[in-house]
This record gives structure tokens, sequence and C-alpha cells, in this order.
């Protein structure tokens, strides 16, 4: 695994200062993104690579480390689960019970071996991972803090194109932003990163540190991070996957639907594009299109307050008597029962 610190001389330190005018008010954290693909159809491995990522990480000084989308469960790029409109095939099906077999439950016996990573390496953790609830599944961020605790989720609120096949959609209760010693972290996941009024939303809570784990690593993704950081006043952490063919199934397990024939094991299908932007729209890190990486820079959390005296889209620039947002935030549940245990019942004669 290779370290991307922020550029510096051949001859530097390992992790450059970003010196931004750092002050004791004003503290520096560093953090990491980490680009690397999941062992698909393998969790138990996955979260064996998670750790050995999270080691190194902790290794180079990181506070802060946030995953891809989907790390844990895997980002089934490529595979149409055998669905068309009206029809789903008993291979797809099959598919689907082996994704859902991948995906893990939360609270649960991986959430607990996350929180306890994140207690070992000290580390404030931000996974991508494939929430099972029942027979639905979920593409979910976790958070952790370093002394090891759970913190919360979020789900994410609009899946992508054929991933509402086989995603079920969060609901305005996961939208955390988690105030924490290090700053306020949140996160939005891949393309619900493009939906203003959900990043508004997030902005009101006072998001410092806005993670975005992507499976998007077309170039025009580097436009919108930056708009997000200078929109937002905060800094922008983006962690994608670096996936080769070969990190996949092979065929005819796992089929790569229309690109198959094209692709060699070395071709990548994923080619990263991790990056770190500062609240000024500074790339401070990445972007990173080589491979496997870990993506570090120091933040300077005094950027966001010069930022924000420029631009406070929920504060000094903002027009509530003209727009205005309402963000319905209670969960929505299918079904409410009255009495106090909504569990199957046992008639009794």
């Amino acid at each position: 695994m290779s370290l991307v610190p922020v550029q510096t001389p051949a001859d530097g330190p390992l992790f450059a200062e970003v010196n931004m005018g750092a002050e004791p008010s004003a503290p520096t954290v560093r953090a990491t993104v980490v680009q690397a693909a999941t062992i698909f159809y393998d969790t138990p491995a996955t979260l064996d690579k998670a750790e050995r990522l999270l080691d190194e990480a902790a290794g180079y000084g990181s506070q802060l480390v946030v995953f891809p989308e989907a790390f844990i469960g895997g980002y089934p790029r490529g595979s149409t689960f055998g669905v068309t409109i009206g029809n789903r095939t008993a291979k797809g099906k099959e598919e689907f019970r082996k994704y859902h077999a991948s995906a893990i439950e939360v609270p649960g016996p991986e959430v607990d071996r996350l929180a306890a990573m994140a207690g070992k390496y000290k580390v404030f953790l931000v996974m991508g991972v494939i929430e099972r609830d029942g027979y639905t599944l979920y593409c979910t961020v976790l958070f952790f803090d370093s002394q090891g605790h759970y913190l919360g989720k979020h789900r994410k609120v609009m899946p992508t194109a054929l991933e509402r096949v086989i995603w079920g959609f969060g609901d305005g209760s996961t939208i955390p932003v988690f105030d924490t010693p290090i700053g306020k972290i949140g996160a939005a996941i891949c393309w619900e990163n493009r939906m203003p009024l959900l990043r508004t939303a997030m902005y009101a809570k006072g998001v410092e540190i806005y993670c975005a784990p992507t499976a998007d690593s077309r170039n025009i993704w580097q436009a919108s991070m930056t708009h997000i950081a200078l929109e937002g006043g905060c800094f922008v952490l983006s962690a994608n996957q670096f996936c080769r063919r070969k990190d996949y199934p092979p065929p005819p397990e796992y089929v790569f639907s229309g690109q198959e024939e094209e692709l060699t094991p070395d071709s990548v299908v994923c080619a990263g594009g991790s990056v770190i932007i500062s609240p000024s729209g500074t790339v401070l890190a990445g972007p990173n299109f080589d491979g496997e990486a870990l993506i570090s820079a120091d933040l300077d959390l005094g950027e966001i307050a010069r930022a924000k005296f420029d631009f406070d889209v929920v504060g000094h620039y903002s027009r509530p008597e003209v727009l205005s947002l309402v963000v319905k935030d209670d969960p929505t549940n299918p079904v409410t029962f009255t009495s106090a245990s909504g569990k199957a019942e046992v008639s009794q004669k």
C-alpha cells in the first residue's frame, strides 16, 4: 500500500505540514482517505484488509480515516442481478442471495469489530458498508470515535440508477453530523452529493469535515468535490475504491454486463480519484488514479473560519425569508405497532 501525502520535495518529510496560518486555537487534524478494493463475497477477509490499512494509516499519525462507499460488502460494479423490466432471472436472484450474505447487520459483530479497530488504533473511522436490515440492503456509512465507540450511521437517501433495485432508501433520520474533538463530521455517499438540499441540511448541522465515499472515478467528480468544499466552507474527503477486474470473482460466477469480453484480469474497472480538498478549494492531496493508496493531508481547521468569512451558506449568505428548507428527520417505518412489543406473538389457546 502506497502513501500519497501532500506534495513535498523529494527530500522532504513523509508528511508535509499544510501551513495555512495554524495557531493554538485552530488545531490541525491529520486525515487519510483509503483507496482500496473490497475482497468481494468475503466480508471477513475484507475486515482483515481494513484493519491492515488502519494500522498503516495510524502509523503515519492519522487521526481520521475514511473508507470508500460499500467497502464492507462490496460495490457490485457491472452486475445487473439479472434484471430486466418485468423479469428477474434465477441466476440474478442467486447473485442477490450471495450479496445479501456478504452484507452486515447494524448493530452486529462486524460493527463491534470495526469499533474495536478504531479504539485499538486511536482513530476516528468513517466506513462504507452494505447494511442488511432483514432482507433489505442499504448503502450505509458507519461512524466510530477514537475510543472505540460506534457513533451512528448514514443511509444513502437516493441510490443511483440500477442501485435502486438492490438497495433501499435512507430517510431523514440518518443524516447525522457528529461533534467530535477533531471537528464536526458527516457524510454523503456518491451521487447524493449532487443533491443540493441534502448538502444544505448537512451545512445547517455545521459539518466541518465532509466525507464523500464514492464509486465515481470520473474526472468530473473532482469538480463536484471542489464545489462542495467552497459552498460548504468545509474540508471534503472523498474516498473511492481502485479495482481491477481480478478484484471481482471470475466469470461465469460474476459477469460485467456488456463489458466482460473486453476485460482482462488486470483491466481497471474503477480508477479511484480519491482526494482531499480544503474549504478554500485547494487540493491538499490527490486525486490519485494510480492504484491502491493511502491519501493523506493535514487539515488546518482555522481554514474553515477564513472560508466562512467569505461565504456562509446557512449563515450570513442565506436569505431565509426568501428561500428556506424543511427537513423531515423522523424515522419512516412501514409498520407501527401500538403495543410495547412489535414481535410476532404466539397464540395462547
